[in-house]
């Protein structure tokens, strides 16, 4: 296993390599972190797919993305591993070194090994269940399990997956998906616990900080059933961890086509003041990682004449809609799937540009008043 993970002065070297990339380096964590994260949810579970995808993620980590974003169940395990080959085998090269880059990845479904087994549900009886990973009731809607046992199988799953000791970002992976079988009490309990065991891996090393990555419940209304209060969460973090707890990241969408997270108040601040996620996040010290930037591909073309029109520096409309995102205060990274080097090159177009001016975003928003 590589040993290490991100620092302060590895990821400031990495960046200080790419003085090209105007303002697309900024604070994280600690960390300097390019604006642009590369992700490896879509595609095929096969070898081909592996390969462009190994290809994609040279380009980035040499080119100037240094967060790489994945998880355990992304194409049954298999991107986790194109993740830790490459890694390998560039800082094995010595063209980069292991305290460049943030390596986030994710638990919380259950996921197969390398494909989907003829009987799904003999290898998960076999593999879970009889191992003890999944005991009853940990389960919800036949998928989903955050209890201790099972994030502690999955950790020292992706870290071998990965090929690293130290896990720079561990996500529960849409915690919300609990909501429903649970409620709130239970969830507030099992989220307890979660942290608490998360904040344990801290300290044996194993992982530098833990977050939650979503789909749904930070870009909701306070009475949708699927809704993530930050305050009530990192209240929690800091009854397990007190207030050096490293509850400290969070993932949620957002692109031009879901404006939740910077146009929604749905957050309650201490003072009791009602702002959206990002300015919440901000407020309490979280950040913040853009998901779906791209919208999974529906936002690089077709885009309003008004984008090209906000954003004339950018060729292309992917580079418009990452420009959007990035720009957006609040958001320290947005993250795109990339699956080839042309696409990876594409997008790194978009950090060789400053950041828009807010009042730039806001020719985008229509007010309604």
């Amino acid at each position: 296993m590589l040993q290490n993970c991100a620092t302060a002065e590895g990821t400031a070297a990495y960046a200080a390599r790419f003085a090209n990339l105007t303002g697309n380096f900024r604070p994280m964590i600690g960390l300097s972190v390019g604006s642009i994260g590369i992700g490896t949810y879509l595609g095929e579970s096969d070898p081909a797919t592996d390969d462009a995808y190994a290809d994609a993620l040279r380009a980035a980590l040499l080119g100037g993305i240094n967060l790489v974003d994945t998880a355990v169940n992304y194409r049954f395990q298999r991107s986790e591993r194109v993740v830790g080959k490459v890694l390998a085998e560039l800082i094995g090269a010595g063209k980069l070194k292991r305290e460049e880059v943030v390596v986030a990845t994710k638990g919380g479904y259950l996921t197969f090994d390398t494909e989907m087994p003829a009987d799904p549900r003999a290898w998960f009886e076999d593999n879970y269940v009889r191992t003890g990973i999944v005991g009853p009731g940990d389960m919800v809607e036949g998928s989903h399990c955050m209890t201790p046992r099972y994030l502690e199988a999955m950790i020292e799953t992706s870290r071998a997956n990965l090929g690293l000791d130290t896990i720079d970002i561990y996500y529960l992976h849409n915690p919300e998906t609990q909501l429903s079988a649970v409620g709130r009490d239970g969830f507030i309990e099992r989220i307890r616990s979660a942290f608490e065991f998360l904040e344990l891996k801290v300290d044996e090393g194993k992982i530098s900080y833990y977050g939650t990555a979503t789909w749904n419940g930070y870009r909701v209304a306070p009475k949708d059933p699927s809704y993530l209060s930050l305050t009530d969460l990192v209240a929690v973090a800091s009854e397990v961890g007190g207030p050096e707890h490293h509850f400290r990241v969070i993932q949620l969408p957002y692109n031009l086509g879901m404006p939740e997270a910077l146009t929604l108040a749905n957050q309650t601040l201490p003072d009791a003041s009602k702002v959206s996620t990002l300015a919440a996040a901000n407020a309490i010290g979280i950040a913040a990682c853009a998901s779906a930037s791209l919208l999974q591909g529906r936002l690089t073309r077709g885009l309003p004449a008004l984008l090209a029109e906000t954003f004339p520096e950018m060729g292309s409309d992917a580079q418009r809609a990452l420009q959007f995102v990035r720009s957006t205060p609040g958001v320290n990274v947005a993250l795109a799937g990339m699956s080839s080097a042309e696409h990876v090159k594409h997008n790194l177009g978009t950090a060789s540009n400053p950041p828009a001016a807010f009042d730039t975003l806001m020719k985008l928003f229509k007010r309604t008043d």
